[in-house]
């Protein structure tokens, strides 16, 4: 049960805070992971609410060493700067992506590059980058447990949406077939529960993006030279219309990937796009 403010131990090694921001885009909450016992190292400290900030160092007491944010959406990373200045732990993380939806305060201590590790005494953290989501985001990969803390790389229970220009679907793609290089367990994500079957969820998300892609280049050749919301209703036809706002986002990433490709060609504006010749 992900109840906020309570840890739970979801391996020798990690416990979980839910931090109380539940909604459509962030499920229950967002995750923020405790690792290792003598030394902990914080992923993910969450949104700055006053009670979240709380229960991470009531959780950590005297003992958080580090703190560790896949990225800088709001939702993840703010709380860094009161859990840092209680605590005097340095900071790792990449620096803010150049859009409009991020956590500009954050100043890591360290700026993460590809496969950095993360050590203390109990534990090895490898940071993994996989931009998609986000340009700067990061997973990380506890070595000694298999388990992968995916931020929003992966979400239990809904699909991650793509939000260009920060958002890149071609990456995100690749991203995903990249982590099956490393030896994954479990994944525990952002938001939701921890996925048991690692490779059957990327390989699942890998086909799912490929079968969207498949119906965004079919709804362009039924509809022909057509707008964005015309072409969500035949792309999205199986979602919910009250999330095809959300949906529309994730489409445009898709066809900015298939205009790369020379398979789909937009107007200036991005609003209007057509099969290429």
């Amino acid at each position: 049960m992900l109840e906020p403010g309570i840890p739970e131990q979801i391996t020798p090694l990690v416990r979980r805070l839910v931090a109380p921001n539940p909604g459509p885009m962030t499920g229950p909450g967002t995750n923020t992971y405790l690792l290792g016992h003598d030394e902990v190292v914080v992923v993910d400290p969450g949104p700055a609410l006053p009670a979240h900030i709380d229960a991470i160092l009531a959780a950590g007491k005297d003992r958080i060493r580090a703190i560790a944010c896949t990225h800088t959406h709001p939702d993840h990373s703010p709380a860094w700067q009161a859990v840092a200045e209680a605590t005097g732990a340095p900071v790792y993380g990449a620096l803010p992506a150049n859009d409009s939806h991020q956590d500009d305060t954050f100043t890591p201590t360290t700026v993460l590059t590809h496969e950095h590790r993360l050590q203390t005494a109990e534990l090895s953290l490898l940071a993994i980058h996989t931009p998609g989501h986000v340009s700067n985001h990061y997973c990380f990969l506890l070595e000694s447990e298999g388990v992968l803390f995916a931020g929003d790389h992966i979400m239990q229970g809904s699909t991650v949406v793509i939000i260009p220009p920060g958002g890149d679907m071609a990456a995100y793609i690749d991203s995903l077939q990249r982590l099956l290089q490393y030896p994954l367990a479990r994944i525990a994500p952002g938001h939701g529960s921890v996925i048991e079957d690692s490779e059957r969820e990327i390989t699942r998300l890998v086909r799912h993006r490929q079968m969207r892609e498949s119906r965004v280049l079919a709804g362009l050749k039924k509809l022909g030279r057509c707008d964005l919301d015309a072409l969500v209703k035949v792309v999205y036809d199986d979602v919910d219309p009250s999330l095809h706002p959300w949906a529309q986002l994730s489409m445009m990433a898709h066809l900015i990937k298939l205009a790369a490709e020379r398979r789909a060609t937009g107007s200036d504006d991005g609003r209007i796009w057509e099969p290429s010749a």
